[in-house]
């Protein structure tokens, strides 16, 4: 929980370069890759917490046993749902978003363990492997805003 509050203190300290591009990175400033991760973070707790256990679905996904084992997501491999996409953004909105995150990953404590979220390429995806997976995902942007401000 600690570590993926760390990182989103450590999003937030690239606020002020967002704006920043380098198209031989990516095709999206800092400020998307922030925006995209806060759009995540929010959107699974979310899902995780709305969830019903009863509905769970256990399925067999190897690329999600091969990524949690790496514990590196590979760069360009996927596309974001629209859901995760971010449209317009400002450091005033980026800066709310952090709070909002850090609010809802404290809650996230609360939730009972039987409680999940249906990830796209993972299926059902459990609550006690909801954090390591935002921590890479997250960790995974926060090496393409390092690349772009390289």
């Amino acid at each position: 929980m600690q570590k993926l509050l760390n990182l989103v203190d450590e999003l937030a300290s690239y606020i002020p370069q967002l704006e920043a591009r380098n198209e031989t990175v990516s095709s999206s400033s800092v400020g998307w890759q922030i925006e995209h991760s806060l759009l995540v973070i929010s959107s699974v707790i979310e899902g995780v917490t709305k969830s019903d256990p009863s509905k769970y679905k256990w399925s067999f996904r190897p690329i999600k046993y091969l990524i949690f084992w790496r514990g590196k997501i590979p760069r360009g491999k996927s596309k974001a749902p629209k859901f995760v996409v971010p449209d317009i953004f400002t450091a005033e909105t980026l800066q709310n978003h952090i709070d909002l995150c850090r609010t809802k990953i404290r809650a996230f404590e609360s939730v009972g363990a039987g409680h999940y979220f249906s990830h796209p390429y993972f299926g059902d995806t459990k609550k006690k492997d909801v954090i390591p997976f935002l921590v890479m995902h997250t960790d995974h942007h926060m090496v393409i805003i390092k690349d772009i401000l390289k």
